[in-house]
């Protein structure tokens, strides 16, 4: 039985961990606590085992939990509502009872690992039932609730069918998190329009408990960035990308992103396209690199996106390259946390421009590498990112125009500009880390 406990949709496993499992491994570690996650393999079924000083309590899924769980209900109702609708949501039965039914699982997998009286992390958009199930089996236990993605205004989210079982599941925390402060009150207003209830402030009673809504904007590992930024190998891959692509004769821009329609990879790429058929860039003067780490393929909206993105890049590439210099580099391909940071070293202008996104730390990694402290961010107003990061060129994607107009006005910005926004940003991640988040929320939970 542990005293800690953290029940995401994956177990902390991967090769290149991420900021979630960097923050919430080390401290897992110290409680000798577990982590309750599915082992992302379809039809697998694994016993549990330690990893890294942690339990790990695997959760089976089979092919068609996959299908109806993750790529269903996740994935194409609640993903795509919960980031403004940017696609249409597609709704079905058959995935709503496939997901109440493996949220039913992961529940009963962390009740059994939790000590009398232990702490329950509860991660993510996958499992909004969790709280509410776990609190009905345990009610000893202390429940955080934390949702990485942006939470709908009210509007958006009285669309879902079976609404109120949502917000009821999340009730079953003492805390839960969300990225931005109107993710916060959206939640709390649907307390009060679906159920009945009346939030004070930040607080809602509910059940004869005191549920806590609140902002926790989560960020990265920077002394990992710092350390990958500072190795002289990734400096010399740095410096190699930037030779073969024109060297200082051209500036280097950049986007880092998940191929996914929320993105906002193909208004980018429209935005590049038109600066250098207006001639206001030309190629011998630029070159974007587009990164685009492919994602839940088996999607047809994702597949749908992957035809456009690339026929849009060949247009472009035809259109205005030449013999060994395309205007466009476009890699389908994931990319080491290494090689990532060379890009990064190596990038004048990052592109960060998300259509919705509830964080954002791409934004932040790149800002964490810039050790010489120049570059240039252009970022979405709509990160939840933007709201820290004020030394960026903020732009609305929806926007052509408004992203021409910030790439370009970062692309000639003057070195003193650029080391004064970079110092100012540099200073707010160095100071809100993955691990100050975690703490916060932490401290919060406790009470």
């Amino acid at each position: 039985m542990h005293g800690f406990v953290v029940v995401a949709n994956r177990v902390p496993v991967d090769a290149t961990p991420g900021g979630l499992v960097s923050a919430l491994e080390p401290i897992a570690r110290r409680a000798g606590g577990a982590w309750v996650g599915w082992i992302g393999s379809p039809d697998e079924r694994v016993e549990p085992f330690e990893h890294n000083g942690v339990y790990i309590r695997p959760v089976a899924l089979s092919d068609e939990d996959v299908d109806r769980y993750y790529e269903g209900q996740s994935n194409s109702t609640l993903w795509p509502l919960f980031h403004d609708g940017v696609e249409p949501a597609t709704h079905r039965r058959a995935w709503r009872v496939a997901y109440e039914a493996v949220n039913r699982r992961f529940a009963e997998a962390a009740a059994e690992v939790a000590a009398e009286g232990a702490t329950v992390w509860v991660h993510d958009y996958q499992l909004l039932l969790v709280p509410g199930m776990l609190r009905a089996a345990r009610p000893d236990l202390r429940i955080g609730f934390f949702l990485h993605i942006p939470f709908p205004p009210v509007e958006l989210f009285m669309q879902l069918p079976r609404r109120a079982d949502f917000v009821r599941g999340l009730l079953g925390a003492d805390l839960v998190g969300f990225q931005h402060p109107l993710a916060a009150q959206n939640f709390l207003r649907l307390t009060a329009q679906l159920l009945g209830l009346r939030p004070d402030g930040d607080r809602v009673e509910y059940d004869g408990r005191t549920v806590t809504a609140r902002a926790f904007p989560i960020s990265i590992d920077v002394d990992e960035i710092d350390r990958l930024a500072a190795d002289p190998k990734v400096q010399a891959e740095s410096r190699r990308l930037r030779e073969e692509l024109g060297g200082d004769r051209r500036a280097l821009l950049l986007g880092v992103d998940r191929l996914d329609y929320t993105k906002g990879i193909e208004q980018r790429i429209e935005a590049y396209g038109e600066l250098l058929a207006a001639g206001t860039i030309g190629n011998e003067e630029a070159v974007l690199v587009q990164v685009a780490t492919p994602s839940r393929e088996r999607v047809v909206q994702y597949q749908q996106l992957r035809e456009r993105v690339e026929r849009e890049v060949g247009r472009i590439n035809g259109e205005f390259g030449d013999v060994g210099r395309a205007p466009v580099h476009y890699l389908f391909q994931s990319r080491s946390r290494a090689e990532l940071v060379a890009l990064y070293l190596a990038a004048d202008v990052m592109l960060v421009t998300p259509l919705r996104d509830g964080m954002n730390l791409v934004a932040k990694e790149y800002v964490a590498a810039r050790r010489d402290e120049l570059g240039a961010l252009v970022l979405s107003e709509f990160t939840g990112a933007a709201a820290e990061l004020d030394g960026a060129f903020p732009v609305n994607p929806y926007d052509v125009d408004d992203l021409e107009r910030a790439i370009t006005s970062a692309m000639r910005a003057e070195p003193v500009e650029l080391s004064r926004r970079m110092r100012r940003m540099r200073e707010y991640v160095r100071t809100h880390d993955v691990g100050r988040w975690a703490a916060d929320f932490l401290k919060t939970l406790s009470g």
